[in-house]
């Protein structure tokens, strides 16, 4: 399973971004191609806070903009949101422990436990997921993406 995580889809749909339109094709392609695409809550809440944000810089939206893009996201069939299961909590704390988490990180550690939660692959640009262990993770819109296995 492809899991998204918001850096990638910002980048998508902010034409003023440099990696727009890598970006744009490569989410085009995942959310057509049949293969299953988690859509991690966090993710969405990501994309909502700062695509709304009027205070930074690049295309801005519209809460109703920016929901109605996450509504075509999910009318997928090949999209499902995620979140935490029962199981989470151990799971993502070793993610902050083994991974030095502090601060800001605490959020890519529980994008972290809910990837391997679900058995997934985490695709973003944020190098800071290599710190950790046991995360699947790859850049595509790297040259060559980075994964760490």
């Amino acid at each position: 399973m492809i899991v998204l995580d918001a850096n990638i889809l910002l980048y998508a749909y902010d034409s003023t971004s440099p990696q727009h339109a890598k970006a744009r094709r490569w989410v085009e392609r995942v959310l057509s191609s049949g293969t299953p695409v988690g859509l991690p809550w966090q993710t969405a809440a990501a994309f909502l806070r700062i695509a709304t944000n009027p205070r930074l810089p690049g295309e801005r939206f519209t809460l109703e903009e920016a929901a109605g893009v996450i509504d075509r996201w999910v009318e997928q069939p090949n999209v499902r949101m995620l979140g935490p299961g029962d199981g989470h909590w151990p799971v993502l704390r070793q993610m902050m422990v083994d991974g030095q988490a502090r601060g800001p990180l605490i959020t890519d550690a529980q994008l972290a436990a809910l990837t391997i939660e679900c058995g997934g692959v985490l695709h973003t640009t944020d190098r800071d997921f290599a710190r950790f262990p046991g995360l699947r993770w790859t850049n595509p819109l790297a040259q060559t993406p980075s994964r760490r296995d």
